[in-house]
């Protein structure tokens, strides 16, 4: 179904737009190594000392609950976890296809059943991450076909088992890119086990909004800020998601200390839904399964600004409203719009302020509905402003931040006449 030529989203579709932020989780056995999660390939471990992880991996400070507890703090909507990276050892029981899993560690438990009992109770969506290309497997290197069944089987394990899972997020499928990978008979096993699973297959670093097999629900722009989407013409409404690290590194660094700023994931977050994306951002717990406190409280508050501007942030959609520079409007189903408004300093005392400046006029076009009032969000103060409805367009005076506050991105919400 179209409309416009665009395709009508499908409702799992239109459901996962909606959630707009979500977690990614990278934990495995190079979490105890503490030098990212391709430690094994490019530190040139070999297989059998790597494996000998295997024997240390505790669990001891996973806790489920409270990681779900910690994304729903932080404006999270869904979880996407490692449930097998690419050194192969899986979070879950893979019920004798090997041993290489955490039943078979000291852990001595399905991690990935805590983990979606977990996210249902705290209103999560569970998203389960899948590499498709497997360093452990020997059929991997020289047997393509035996390893696309191994796989193939691992996948069936997660549809079967878990009960109702939001999806699945799939990587790897770069590392072969003239293979057979067998998708058809993949994915229509996910359609047929959990019609109601996304589907996404991340196409890498070289291929970000790429689209790929028609199954696919979700493009993947990775450490990178998502481009516009054309939809017009496509067979089917396809989302988008940004994934992108909090540090240098998916799995823990213990030594990576190059921490992205509140102001620079707020940011991202907003690039992200300005263009109708969802923002998935990655943290690396500890050998023992804990996220580490700084990640926390950086997600934490993200999530207090969240929660000044939960509605547009979830519900907006991008609009033809066109703004200067970085400003953007989104419009939610009631037809309120949302300015969102950078680089305003706050208001205050020379001596007390740092680089004053920023607010004053910002001017709008393309709309044409004539408008009743404008106010912050934050605070309900109210904006002045003045309105051409003859060439669509709109100016409004946006005041700077009271002194004691800074919000990185302001929102105004506009009210206008229905259409």
């Amino acid at each position: 179904m179209t409309h416009n030529n665009i395709p009508i989203p499908e409702p799992r579709i239109a459901h996962f737009e909606q959630l707009g932020f979500g977690m990614f989780i990278h934990w495995g056995l190079y979490s105890q190594l503490g030098q990212g999660e391709w430690i094994q390939h490019l530190g040139s471990i070999p297989m059998p000392e790597y494996v000998k992880l295997q024997d240390t991996f505790t669990a001891a400070d996973f806790d489920a609950k409270e990681i779900a507890r910690i994304a729903k703090k932080s404006g999270m909507n869904y979880i996407t976890i490692t449930t097998r990276h690419h050194d192969g050892f899986s979070l879950y029981d893979t019920r004798g296809l090997n041993e290489y899993d955490a039943p078979h560690s000291p852990a001595g438990r399905d991690l990935i059943a805590e983990f979606v009992t977990a996210c249902r109770e705290e209103d999560l969506l569970p998203m389960l991450y899948h590499t498709t290309l497997d360093w452990h497997e020997e059929s991997f290197k020289n047997d393509f076909d035996a390893y696309l069944e191994y796989l193939y089987k691992s996948v069936e394990i997660l549809c079967t088992h878990y009960g109702k899972i939001g999806g699945l997020w799939f990587d790897g499928n770069w590392s072969k890119p003239d293979a057979d990978w067998k998708l058809d008979e993949l994915y229509s096993m996910i359609r047929r086990l959990q019609p109601d699973a996304l589907i996404i297959n991340n196409t890498g670093l070289d291929q970000r909004g790429a689209t790929g097999h028609p199954e696919i629900d979700s493009v993947t722009y990775e450490q990178g800020r998502p481009e516009p989407m054309n939809r017009e013409g496509m067979p089917k409404y396809v989302a988008a998601e940004m994934c992108e690290t909090i540090n240098d590194h998916w799995g823990i660094g213990s030594i990576d200390f190059a921490y992205k700023s509140v102001p620079y994931l707020i940011e991202s977050l907003c690039a992200c839904r300005k263009v109708g994306a969802n923002y998935l951002l990655n943290v690396g717990p500890t050998a023992t399964g804990r996220i580490v406190p700084i990640q926390q409280h950086l997600l934490e508050t993200v999530g207090e600004w969240i929660a000044l501007h939960n509605k547009p942030v979830y519900e907006g959609k991008p609009s033809d409203v066109k703004g200067e520079g970085s400003n953007f409007v989104l419009e939610t189903l009631d037809g309120k719009l949302y300015a969102f408004i950078y680089n305003l300093k706050i208001s205050g005392h020379d001596n007390v302020t740092v680089g004053g400046g920023g607010a004053g006029d910002k001017t709008f076009t393309g709309l044409s509905r004539k408008i009743s009032s404008i106010r912050w969000l934050d605070n309900g103060e109210k904006l002045q402003f003045k309105q051409d409805e003859s060439a669509g367009s709109f100016t409004f005076n946006a005041t700077g931040y009271p002194y004691g506050i800074n919000l990185v991105v302001r929102v105004a919400e506009i009210e206008a006449e229905s259409i």
